[in-house]
């Protein structure tokens, strides 16, 4: 795959979150994995279901950044990693989600989680963008969102925001800052993840009382 270069705020969406966070619903998931890919009015091009997909992951964005807690998270990255903290913040909050027995109570219900959105993805993929479809069989090759359980899986994942990068050029420092923090990090999470679901939950919501 072809190296893109991507702005700090762009590729580097939390992948596993953002489908978590799209409740089995095939449209709206695909809007929601979508939505860096799609600019401005492109996004229009697009029906309503995964228009309402790809509002949805925008609309978590906002909420991620605004939140306290990822301000907090952010600053453990920001003075070495400057715009791109959020970057490893959201690789970061995937690694605690794909840990998270409320979300996940096994290994095997995570496998069955991946394994489903991979399937769901592949069913609706007449409305993926190039982009998207060119990264998509790495994604599941790889099983990107399953191995975010790993730590080895945190520290290829922020190799790979460096690969995709404008202006960085090693994620070891990152990654030796996640494993100083770890215990931090995880109470930024907990203190995040429920309020961003009940966030989405409500959206959805009310995308489908509309």
């Amino acid at each position: 795959m072809a190296l893109l270069q991507y702005p700090a705020k762009g590729i580097y969406m939390n992948y596993l979150a953002h489908a978590y966070l799209s409740f089995n619903n095939a449209n709206i998931l695909a809007g929601n994995m979508i939505s860096d890919f799609v600019k401005g009015k492109k996004q229009y091009n697009y029906p309503l279901p995964v228009l309402n997909g790809i509002k949805l992951h925008r609309e978590i964005d906002a909420f991620t950044d605004n939140h306290q807690a990822t301000k907090k998270l952010k600053a453990f990255f920001a003075p070495q990693y400057r715009l791109y903290a959020g970057a490893f913040a959201d690789v970061v909050y995937d690694y605690f989600l794909a840990n998270d027995k409320n979300q996940f109570a096994t290994t095997d219900a995570l496998l069955n989680f991946c394994t489903n959105t991979y399937q769901m993805l592949d069913a609706n993929i007449h409305q993926l963008p190039e982009p998207f479809l060119s990264m998509l069989p790495y994604m599941k090759q790889q099983n990107w969102l399953y191995n975010y359980q790993y730590d080895w899986g945190i520290q290829k994942s922020f190799n790979g925001v460096v690969k995709r990068s404008a202006y960085l050029t090693e994620s070891e420092f990152a990654f030796d800052i996640f494993c100083t923090h770890k215990a931090a990090m995880q109470e930024c999470y907990n203190d995040f993840f429920p309020f961003v679901k009940k966030f989405a939950e409500n959206k959805v919501a009310q995308m489908f009382n509309h």
